[in-house]
């Protein structure tokens, strides 16, 4: 492992002070917290945003002239353009705010899928997928009676990029893939598979909900038509997502969800919606954890997404090292490229078991199927054991995981 360059190198032990949780103690020993992957922890300067917002700011927003209504919009309107810089959007209306991905996804599959899908239209999915990229497409193609095609992937875990572009035909209308896989940390070549789609001049949908808190999203750069990620995975509140997607594409999509605030003028003749991003956030929206959300990226810019990059590289190229020396583990998922998740299996041990015994040690990972079933199937395997890091996280809280494998495996046998 390559050390990181003074400019690039984290003060991860002043950056871990601003984190109060990572001072709990589980089972009388210090809390080593890798599960980062399915939501990350935050930091006292976001918490303090969500108190400042609540004592002193609080109000709802857009239907009110008195002073809380007017600061409580502005602040929220403010987020929104925290975000677009976040992911260098062109314009602050293509920043939608929503639930988490599973939400914005869903809107682009209700919202744009419903709208412009026919029977015998195809759309592209990877194994790679989370359920949350599989179920809304599943659910609309049946209804529109289209037909999902899927990329497979080689034993690395790599995706079959002539695979991909072989799929394309002139039925293909939309194609959605993760950036990052949540279940093997694999980083996906977007951009050549944005280019490819753009090529036969097909709609895309980019899963960035494990991107957003490891890598530096320029959607402008990727070219893509939609992005989406959620806010608690990158040191945010849950509740609280974004959807990016290009105006053009948004303007022409009809809404997932009707309501107040949705709207230019309702008669029971006939609705007229508002211009985006309004015409996607029916009722009261998520304020605070908009808001909150906001801070959580300006906290995120300070550190720097490079910074983050670098730090968590270093961490899973020393915990894949030391992990592949164990005998009897099997790591799951071997890209050359891929981000902060570790995954894997100990011979003769269920993942819940690992999961249950590396608890007793303060070792907090995630098992199961990571909400990633066709990826399990494709390995044979019912479950894993997943370790994903944070920027936050250090090399000793690596060899405390070791450590703890090797207590599994003694008391395994």
């Amino acid at each position: 492992m390559n050390a990181p360059s003074e400019k690039m190198a984290l003060d991860v032990a002043r950056i871990r002070k601003d984190f109060p949780i990572l001072d709990l103690k589980v089972n009388g020993r210090p809390l080593v917290f890798l599960d980062n992957a399915a939501s990350s922890q935050m930091p006292r300067q976001v918490m303090d945003r969500f108190v400042r917002y609540q004592s002193t700011q609080h109000a709802n927003i857009h239907r009110a002239v008195h002073y809380l209504s007017e600061t409580a919009t502005a602040e929220y309107e403010i987020a929104r353009r925290k975000l677009q810089a976040f992911i260098n959007a062109k314009e602050e209306r293509e920043v939608i705010f929503t639930s988490g991905t599973t939400d914005s996804i869903n809107l682009v599959a209700h919202g744009w899928g419903r709208k412009f899908l026919s029977e015998g239209d195809e759309i592209i999915l990877t194994t790679l997928e989370h359920h949350s990229n599989i179920v809304p497409w599943q659910m609309v193609a049946e209804e529109k009676g289209a037909k999902i095609r899927v990329v497979p992937i080689f034993d690395n875990g790599e995706l079959d990029l002539d695979a991909y572009e072989k799929l394309f035909n002139p039925r293909t209308k939309i194609a959605c893939f993760t950036h990052v896989s949540n279940a093997l940390g694999t980083i996906n070549p977007v951009r050549e598979m944005l280019a490819i789609a753009r090529k036969h001049g097909v709609v895309t949908l980019v899963d960035g909900a494990q991107a957003a808190p490891h890598l530096s999203v320029d959607v402008q750069a990727l070219d893509c038509d939609f992005y989406a990620f959620s806010g608690h995975k990158l040191c945010g509140p849950t509740g609280i997502g974004i959807l990016y997607g290009k105006a053009a594409l948004l303007e022409a999509m009809q809404p997932f969800k009707g309501g107040g605030d949705m709207i230019l003028s309702v008669t029971f003749d006939k609705t007229t919606y508002a211009p985006i991003p309004a015409k996607f956030e029916a009722g009261t929206p998520p304020i605070a954890a908009a808001i909150t959300l906001g801070a959580a990226v300006d906290y995120l810019g300070a550190v720097g997404m490079d910074r983050i990059a670098a730090h968590e590289t270093d961490l899973l190229d020393y915990a894949t090292r030391k992990v592949t020396e164990l005998p009897g583990v099997r790591i799951i998922g071997t890209a050359e490229k891929k981000a902060a998740v570790l995954s894997f299996v100990i011979q003769g041990v269920h993942p819940h078991d690992v999961g249950t015994f590396l608890n007793e040690d303060g070792v907090a990972i995630r098992t199961g199927h990571h909400c990633a079933q066709p990826v399990m199937q494709r390995f044979k395997v019912p479950a894993t054991s997943r370790a994903s890091f944070a920027f936050y996280n250090t090399m000793d809280e690596v060899d405390a995981l070791v450590a703890s494998i090797r207590h599994v495996q003694k008391v395994f046998g």
